[in-house]
């Protein structure tokens, strides 16, 4: 009875959990269960270490390419427990770790042009508000392509080019 209970409980909160309609968008990967921290279930971004193989290769194909402007779950430096859905910039492929993943930088609408971990890049369509974005450089980001839920925008090869160069500076990259 008690274990009834139980999963009575359980599905009731997922069954609450409402659901936003995404306009023309591929839909959101569920969040996981409540018992298992977002940083440890599969498929989160996470903080990465090591070279990336920079490219720009955007394709308008519905699949995550260098040079393209993604949404995915970011966590929180300060608490990688939690975090929340944001932009990041595709740079191009991990070397280190799983070879699948995707390296990605994050993406800001807020102020950031006196910090010089960010770079602002400008407006582009990625955010439909128009606002100007800062990329952030000194935090690179390992996401798998299946954790990318929704495309934006390409950078222009100018705009790319330029976050490469301060990337390669920053971090010592051939």
């Amino acid at each position: 009875m008690l274990r009834q209970a139980a999963a009575r409980t359980l599905s009731g909160l997922f069954r609450r959990r409402p659901r936003t309609p995404s306009a023309g968008l591929a839909p959101a990967v569920r969040a996981a269960p409540p018992h298992v921290p977002p940083s440890a279930a599969p498929g989160r971004a996470h903080d990465y270490q090591g070279s990336v193989a920079l490219a720009y290769a955007p394709r308008h194909d519905g699949e995550p390419d260098p040079g393209e402007v993604v949404w995915t779950w970011v966590p929180y430096e300060e608490d990688a427990s939690q975090g929340k859905d944001r932009p990041v910039v595709v740079m191009g492929r991990a070397t280190a770790g799983h070879p699948a993943e995707l390296a990605v930088l994050m993406l800001s609408s807020k102020d950031h042009h006196v910090d010089e971990r960010w770079l602002v890049l400008g407006s582009g369509g990625w955010d439909t508000e128009g606002r100007v974005s800062s990329v952030r450089l000194d935090r690179v980001l390992a996401v798998s392509p299946e954790s990318v839920r929704r495309e934006g925008a390409a950078l222009e090869r100018d705009r790319f080019d330029q976050v490469a160069t301060a990337l390669r500076a920053l971090h010592g990259w051939a």
